[in-house]
């Protein structure tokens, strides 16, 4: 039997399908990568915001039809989309013969045959909906990434309950994992050939508060790098309330931590921040970028805004504007609030309208794109260490990402080479044009 796999949302989602592949591969079950090839096939779905619930929503009903017009017999949905409307999606999309919840990802082999091999008639239905916040964390599983990056969570759920967010009641309280787990798949990874290692959860900066007492991500990361010799350490989903001194310092004086940071702040205005639920104020934020600014002056700061929540005035947006002018971040994402059940904020007043969501949006975006733009024009002349990830035949160039680039959420560096380079190796490039968020140039030296 075949089983197929398609895996939507952020990376920490991602890694819950790798758990999941392993699980299906070691019970003895092929996987293959086309749907139409497989017998079953499991979509592990993000669900957290509308666009996120139509994608999971358009991709199940894209493998429905192989149900009509194929050989599949099976279609299995798990992840956030699963554990947020359970039953009911049984009601709307009848195609879907089990479900899953995120506490429930290691019933996935008792899920395939229990709507396949056990299954009695073909109305009968499996659902698994176990307490998310007694599921085991980490464990063995199979990279979905290119061999020489992956991602590593160290903690799931989350307790600082935004008012616009239903991650809380999805994935459940914070939980960390402990450094000595932690530390033992880094080096299975390193073992692996893995040379950039992106640590991940809902909030990475809270990272060992609930078992340690304290914020030990600095330690965390200081552990990982003396017992393995991976040499690009990135980080994630930062808040700025607990950026603490020691983290900075860490970052600051450990060459193989990468001098990045994604801090989504969501917005910089006193209204919004107190609407929201954001733990600290606008001082909080301006502090903690200043400060990682101040001791690391080469820092690469990514951050995330909302835009659009209810109550936002067009004074707040203003200063949303003026602050992103004066903070020059160098990646951002804008986001249109999106208005979710089972929130606060779905019931709060003065909802803005879609369309001045989006105009907010694109003009925010707008100005984030000559900031970019700007950045990348300085960059022209320098050198910059790049990770090559393939080559374009068509185009006949290699591309790859600076240590100033996240993978799949960030720019590109274009670049031409005398030589064809692996991907997974490490390439000086002289930045020679930019192209919006992207770089252009050409390998000098190979390390």
């Amino acid at each position: 039997m075949k089983v197929g796999f398609v895996s939507l949302g952020c990376p920490k989602n991602q890694m819950d399908t790798e758990v999941m592949l392993h699980e299906v591969m070691a019970a003895g079950y092929e996987v293959t990568p086309e749907e139409t090839e497989a017998d079953v096939v499991i979509i592990n779905t993000c669900g957290f915001i509308e666009s996120a619930k139509q994608e999971a929503i358009d991709n199940i009903l894209d493998i429905a039809w192989l149900k009509k017009h194929k050989g599949l017999k099976a279609l299995i949905v798990t992840g956030c989309l699963a554990e947020r409307y359970r039953e009911s999606i049984f009601d709307e999309m009848p195609e879907v013969d089990a479900l899953l919840g995120v506490g429930s990802i290691h019933n996935i082999v008792e899920a395939i045959e229990a709507v396949t091999i056990k299954r009695k008639k073909r109305s009968q239905k499996y659902s698994s909906f176990e307490d998310k916040e007694n599921v085991r964390l980490g464990g063995d599983r199979v990279l979905t990434t290119p061999e020489y990056t992956a991602y590593l969570k160290i903690a799931e759920g989350c307790d600082n309950k935004c008012a616009y967010c239903a991650i809380p009641s999805i994935r459940g309280r914070f939980r960390s994992r402990t450094i000595e787990d932690i530390v033992a798949e880094a080096k299975q990874l390193d073992s692996l050939g893995v040379k950039e290692l992106t640590l991940v959860a809902q909030d990475t900066t809270r990272y060992g508060k609930d078992i340690y007492g304290e914020y030990k991500l600095h330690e965390l990361l200081r552990s990982i790098t003396e017992n393995t010799a991976i040499p690009w350490i990135r980080i994630l989903y930062c808040y700025p309330d607990k950026i603490t001194d020691e983290l900075v310092a860490e970052m600051r004086d450990n060459p193989r931590v990468l001098k990045y940071i994604d801090v989504p702040i969501q917005h910089i205005s006193d209204n919004m921040l107190k609407a929201m639920n954001r733990h600290g104020n606008s001082a909080t934020v301006k502090e903690a970028i200043a400060k990682l600014r101040r001791e690391i002056p080469d820092i690469v700061i990514r951050t995330t805004f909302i835009v659009g929540f209810p109550g936002e005035t067009e004074e707040d947006f203003e200063e949303l504007c003026e602050y992103v002018k004066e903070a020059k971040f160098e990646h951002a994402g804008v986001f249109t609030y999106s208005r979710e059940e089972d929130t606060p904020a779905y019931d709060f007043e003065d909802q803005i309208d879609e369309q001045t969501k989006q105009d907010r949006m694109d003009m925010l975006m707008r100005l984030q794109l000559e900031i970019n733009e700007a950045r990348n024009r300085e960059m022209i002349g320098k050198t910059v260490n790049v990770i090559c990830e393939d080559f374009d035949p068509v185009s006949e160039v290699h591309f790859g990402r600076s240590e100033a680039d996240a993978p799949e959420i960030d720019g590109k560096v274009y670049f031409r080479s005398e030589h064809r380079i692996a991907p997974g190796s490490f390439v000086k490039v002289k930045v020679r044009d930019v192209l919006d968020y992207d770089l252009i140039g050409r390998a000098i030296t190979k390390q």
